[in-house]
């Protein structure tokens, strides 16, 4: 993947956070977005993680990832997908911060039997819906201009003296080793791994495949034991194909970006 801009020095940048588990429900009748937010703040909390597993939307919306047509982005989105009627949400990840002064997130996640890119702010709860997440009070994404990939993206701000980690992996670099490295800089042995982002072309420990350069994923049950990370995933292509299964070590570079919660277990 051939992003338009100059190649950034840093290639995982983190924050360190103070991480705590979160819950309650989202109520019908609001948008994603603005449930998610309330449940956060309620937390005092300003950033972090949340699944949305078996969340009903009413309307639905998302995008799928599409080859770019603009001549400057190395890939981008699909149309927006309308679904009629209710649709359930089976398995989804969503990191949450902030953009232009109001909260947001990042949604990837499997419903209706494809998967894709959630609108949070188009899509709205047909139903109450209990949820859980990680947040953290000092450490938040933060969606900022990136002149590498001329994406708005979301970066780690703030910081403070938590044992966990809020996480950029920037493109081309390899997922597992890059979090194996990321997380020996800060000392990190054990943890648990959350986040979504993209590869490009895809490389499985089983021997599966993904041949193409425009993906959404989602980490599914990744963890790092002992210093080496062992990272399954879920993932769409340009198709709407989904995939499952273990990233191949040393062989899936980062597409656009990898947002990452690192939950550490070896304190």
């Amino acid at each position: 993947m051939i992003h338009p801009g100059p190649r950034a020095a840093e290639r995982a940048v983190a924050v360190p956070a103070s991480l705590r588990r979160i819950g309650g429900v989202l109520p019908a009748g609001r948008t994603v977005m603005t449930a998610v937010a309330r449940l956060f703040a309620d937390a005092g909390c300003k950033g972090g993680v949340v699944w949305l597993d078996d969340v009903t939307c009413d309307p639905m919306r998302f995008v799928l990832p599409a080859l770019s047509t603009d001549g400057i982005h190395a890939a981008w989105y699909s149309d927006t997908h309308a679904p009629d009627g209710p649709v359930g949400i089976d398995r989804a990840t969503a990191t949450v911060g902030w953009k232009d002064g109001a909260p947001f997130l990042h949604c990837h996640g499997t419903w209706g039997g494809t998967m894709g890119h959630l609108l949070p702010l188009d899509s709205v709860l047909a139903a109450d819906a209990r949820v859980t997440g990680i947040g953290t009070p000092d450490a938040w994404f933060e969606a900022m201009p990136d002149a590498e990939t001329a994406f708005t993206l979301f970066t780690p701000q703030g910081g403070g003296a938590g044992t966990g980690l809020l996480a950029r992996i920037r493109p081309g670099e390899d997922v597992v080793t890059a979090i194996e490295a990321l997380c020996a800089r800060h000392g990190i042995a054990d943890a648990r791994l959350h986040g979504v982002g993209s590869i490009d072309h895809i490389r499985f420990t089983d021997g599966g495949r993904m041949d193409c350069h425009a993906t959404e994923l989602r980490l599914d049950g990744a963890a790092l034991a002992q210093g080496r990370a062992t990272v399954p995933i879920e993932v769409v292509d340009i198709a709407g194909t989904i995939m499952r299964g273990t990233l191949e070590r040393g062989m899936n570079p980062v597409g656009v970006t990898l947002e990452l919660i690192v939950e550490r277990t070896d304190t």
